[in-house]
């Protein structure tokens, strides 16, 4: 697992479908009152990872350059795009710096890899200044340490951590974590969840803590199967899987405690879901999602108003985005020059409540890169 980074962002992308894959601008032009979309690529990239955007517009995420060395960065509306180094990040092969989030106020959080492969976590102020923490009971070995993939409003932020085992190899053990804004500590695991390697409790990207500072997140069980939770702000886990799933992950939580998500049924199909803030949930299909094993519908992203954006698999294996409005209806859209082939396509990932979705696309090359759709 070299390329953990990468592969981190992508279990967010659609675990339940088993679609783990591994940005110089283009203005598309659109005719008046039609969705405009811009490509992009940071200066230097080879390959794109487009993480989160904020209510202002401005997208975070990270890029593996040509010598495989990862940095963060940040796309502000204006299509600036800034490239950010973390202090102590390694500069050796698949090390560096990765950002999975940005807060309302522009300060970002992220992660480095130091040159002993250990992860820490960081964030970062809109003047430029680090902070950088370890959780305390995160392991000091390689493919150990501190993993940050969500910040909120109020500057608290949840990830997770490795305190035995190796990421890089696969057995490492996951726990839990929420670091509040005056820099405590609250260490958690899931009840179900197991302790032998690739299990145990984690969050995902980037939308998984709310306002309020509930989480939500998944859990490995001691028979390997994934299943999702919330932890509320006073740190009351609740455990649950939507009707009909064999597996579930939640990819997302609002002020108002909706949860969107995905889940695997008995036959490997992928369908999203929305939990809302009652326990309710509501199952999305996209039309035209194919209906095989590991095709199918997953919801990853959810704004403050109830918006949904995702990703569907068709017949063929090609990916396709898709928005999901308040009451229900949806929209798909490909990015022009996204590939056709399987494993191909767009991936919508992040919204805003005033309907800006920023995602990725891979090409017919196999090359991942950044879009940004303006309504």
């Amino acid at each position: 697992m070299k390329q953990l980074f990468a592969l981190t962002c992508h279990r967010t992308e659609f675990k339940t479908l088993v679609l783990c894959l591994s940005l110089f601008g283009l203005c598309l032009s659109a005719s008046a009152g039609e969705p405009s979309i811009v490509t992009f690529d940071p200066p230097g990239s080879v390959t794109t990872f487009v993480v989160q955007i904020n209510p202002s517009g401005t997208i975070v995420g990270f890029y593996l350059d040509a010598t495989d060395l990862y940095h963060g960065f940040r796309r502000t509306p204006d299509g600036k795009i800034t490239s950010y180094d973390a202090p102590g990040a390694g500069k050796g092969t698949f090390q560096g710096t990765a950002i999975y989030s940005i807060n309302p106020y522009g300060t970002m959080a992220g992660q480095y890899i130091d040159p002993n492969n250990v992860f820490h976590g960081f964030l970062l102020s809109v003047g430029g200044a680090y902070t950088i923490f370890e959780a305390p009971s995160a392991g000091t070995g390689a493919g150990q340490g501190t993993f940050l993939w969500n910040l909120n409003a109020g500057g608290d932020v949840t990830g997770s951590f490795v305190d035995t085992g190796d990421a890089f190899q696969g057995t490492e053990v996951w726990r839990g974590y929420v670091r509040a804004a005056d820099g405590t500590f609250t260490e958690y695991d899931a009840s179900g969840a197991g302790t032998g390697p690739g299990q145990g409790t984690t969050t995902n990207l980037a939308d998984c803590m709310n306002p309020s500072g509930a989480v939500a997140g998944e859990y490995i069980d001691a028979t390997n199967v994934a299943h999702s939770f919330v932890r509320n702000r006073h740190g009351d886990i609740t455990e649950f899987d939507p009707p009909g799933a064999s597996t579930s992950f939640p990819d997302g939580i609002n002020a108002g405690g909706d949860i969107v998500g995905e889940y695997g049924d008995a036959n490997g199909v992928g369908h999203g879901y929305l939990r809302d803030g009652h326990g309710r949930f509501t199952e999305i299909d996209v039309p035209g999602a194919g209906t095989g094993s590991g095709q199918g519908t997953g919801g990853i992203g959810i704004a403050e108003n109830g918006a949904i954006v995702g990703v569907y698999v068709d017949a063929n294996g090609v990916y396709h985005g898709f928005m999901r409005t308040q009451n229900g209806r949806i929209t798909t859209f490909d990015v022009p020059g996204a590939g056709t082939g399987a494993g191909q396509g767009t991936f919508a990932l992040s919204n805003t409540p005033s309907g800006m979705v920023a995602g990725a696309y891979v090409d017919g090359a196999n090359v991942e890169h950044g879009f940004l759709r303006i309504p």
